[in-house]
């Protein structure tokens, strides 16, 4: 169930997602039960999703998961199945497996990079945002610390006026404290689209 999630929720919201999972869920009970399903059959039941790439590896993963057994238990396994991207292996790890691993979306770096002020736009910040996320993840119970941190960047620690005052690491907040929460993470200033200029020539015969 994390993992079939995990994978509708990629460049989706909860909102979303949610009637398709309960669908896929109640006709599909199992991994097993997914592998043997026609992928004609999946691809019609994931219509209106989108991204339908994920679709497809969706149904290769579980042919590939039914036909070993069971879930790689570990990252560098879970790295190997088909539609399995860094964010999703550390969020199927951390709440399906309980890894301290962190799992890093966009809501995760923007709680980051305000909790510590990193004024250093995305993409080049991500690999700091990683580290700093890591550092966060508790010993125990490292799943319900994931979920967590993605709640509070989709309730409170929005893109867009964030609810300092609700949040249980306001104290702390670095970039609360500078007044420049709201104003992160920055990105990077994109290319200017240069004008191009061409001739257009109209050719016409007496006839």
């Amino acid at each position: 169930l994390v993992w079939l999630s995990e994978i509708m929720l990629q460049q989706t919201t909860v909102a979303a997602v949610k009637d398709y999972f309960i669908k896929f869920v109640s006709r599909w009970p199992d991994i097993s039960a997914l592998a043997a399903a026609e992928r004609e059959d999946v691809m019609r039941a994931w219509a209106g999703l989108g991204y339908y790439a994920r679709a497809r590896n969706l149904h290769a993963c579980a042919q590939v998961v039914a036909a070993r057994g069971r879930f790689p238990d570990t990252i560098e396994g879970l790295l190997e199945l088909p539609g399995v991207g860094p964010y999703t292996a550390a969020a199927i790890g951390a709440i399906a497996f309980d890894f301290p691993v962190a799992a890093v979306d966009g809501n995760v770096e923007r709680v980051v990079s305000r909790m510590f002020a990193i004024e250093e736009p995305l993409p080049q910040s991500k690999p700091r945002i990683r580290e700093l996320a890591q550092g966060l993840v508790p010993s125990l119970r490292a799943g319900d610390f994931a979920q967590a941190m993605m709640d509070l960047g989709a309730t409170i620690c929005t893109p867009k006026a964030p609810a300092c005052g609700n949040c249980p690491w306001t104290e702390d907040c670095v970039g609360r404290a500078a007044g420049i929460a709201a104003t992160l993470p920055r990105k990077a200033t994109k290319k200017a689209i240069p004008t191009r200029r061409g001739y257009v020539y109209w050719l016409e015969r007496e006839d």
